[in-house]
């Protein structure tokens, strides 16, 4: 038995938290440099606000019907979301973290009839620790939990929780769901499926499994399978390792400046090789992107990639930065006005496989895992410690995204803390 865990809104109800002011009244949270909107509270979706509309398409009606725009907290989102895993690991066996805002408990070998009070105390107990509120979904496979878990935030009488573990109402609910609602099938396999006469997930679930391999995939059999009660997908503990990093932002304002662009590059280089560090993991391919705006009417558009492939796999922030000016030389410029640059790290080795050759013309700096873990560390504290290659902290840097709604880190930074006076 699984439950999915997933709390409503995340962003937006996050920016509430400490605002008792604002519930109730219509939230949106935008993304990198204030620009599309990402989150949305039930009374900004009431209100018509589409989820990526642009901000600045909607914000003069949005804001004549109150409603109020945050900038991305990615600080305070994430120190929140570990609130949340940690009360929900210390309640179940055992957690698999899915997504910032949502998690699958494993539930299994508990009584059935201890599965919906289960549910309620999860509710009930991150509600009263963090002020969010979670929809939680129980089922025997993954894929129904899901189903569950949209039936339990959308419905109104299910007080949040939604208990499938009696075959028939898995039946009864999945002959009122689009099949297009169904984790895993996306516009195209829907579209297909209507075609074929399927249009609820009821539909797909009596679809004889290998005809769904045969016309589309193992993974839509294994779906089928799912939505009768077979679980085919296990909990997974533990992340798998990745096989890409991708550091990529747009600017706060467009540049044509080599200096500026070569400093934002620098910077999403050096977070990649933390990540990277993190990851526990050396890359050999540092590749470089920059592109211009597709929107901005009366310019010629310019999009290049380039990639530096290293000799010896390397975790060193040096290196990485070193790798990608090299890369961004290749491909820069001038004339054009840039508007977004990024980083991505790829073809990834373990450290107790990597292997140096006897003629690398770049061998292993000495002491080079130590001095990494020592910047690692005092960056963990707030970022202290920079590269040369980001520029000066006096100079303006106007790569840097615009959040001109961002909101206190509540829970992460000292000054920022809430002082409540009697």
């Amino acid at each position: 038995m699984f439950a999915l865990v997933d709390v409503n809104s995340f962003y937006a109800s996050c920016e509430t938290v400490f605002r008792p002011d604002l519930r109730g009244k219509p939230v949106v949270v935008l993304s990198n440099n204030d620009g599309c909107v990402v989150a949305r509270s039930q009374e900004a979706k009431a209100l018509g606000i589409k989820m990526g509309v642009p901000w600045f398409k909607v914000r003069a009606e949005a804001e004549k019907k109150h409603c109020i725009a945050f900038s991305s907290n990615y600080a305070y989102y994430a120190d929140m979301s570990h609130r949340v895993m940690t009360l929900l690991a210390q309640l179940t066996p055992r957690v698999e973290v899915y997504s910032i805002d949502e998690a699958f408990c494993d539930l299994t070998g508990l009584p059935l009839t201890t599965l919906e009070p289960l549910g309620k105390q999860l509710r009930e107990t991150v509600r009263r620790c963090t002020h969010l509120t979670v929809g939680v979904g129980i089922a025997p496979t993954k894929t129904l939990a899901k189903l569950a878990n949209h039936a339990a935030k959308t419905g109104r009488k299910t007080g949040g929780v939604v208990d499938l573990s009696a075959t028939a109402r898995q039946r009864r609910l999945m002959a009122h769901v689009p099949v297009s609602e169904v984790w895993g099938v996306g516009h195209r396999i829907a579209r297909h499926l209507s075609m074929m006469g399927i249009t609820t997930a009821l539909q797909l679930a009596d679809l004889p499994p290998a005809i769904a391999r045969r016309r589309f995939s193992v993974v839509l059999e294994r779906t089928v399978r799912e939505l009768n009660g077979i679980a085919c997908l296990s909990l997974e503990e533990f992340a798998t390792p990745k096989e890409q990093i991708v550091c990529s932002r747009s600017f706060g304002e467009k540049t044509t400046d080599l200096d500026s662009v070569s400093q934002a590059i620098c910077a999403h280089a050096e977070r990649a090789a933390e990540k990277l560090r993190g990851e526990r993991q050396y890359c050999r391919h540092v590749s470089v992107s920059v592109a211009t705006s597709p929107f901005t009417v009366g310019e010629t558009g310019y999009s290049n990639q380039a990639t530096t492939r290293l000799t010896t796999p390397t975790q060193d922030s040096r290196d990485i930065i070193r790798a990608a000016r090299q890369a961004l030389a290749r491909i820069f410029r001038p004339g054009h006005r840039y508007h977004r640059c990024g980083v991505m790290l790829g073809e990834f080795t373990c450290s107790g496989m990597t292997q140096y050759g006897l003629f690398d013309d770049t061998p292993p700096r000495p002491h080079s895992e130590r001095l990494m873990q020592l910047l690692d560390s005092l960056n963990q504290r707030g970022r202290t410690i920079w590269f040369g290659g980001q520029g000066m902290p006096e100079r303006p840097e106007i790569w840097k995204m615009q959040r001109k709604w961002l909101s206190p880190a509540y829970t992460t930074r000292l000054q920022d803390i809430p002082v409540v006076k009697a």
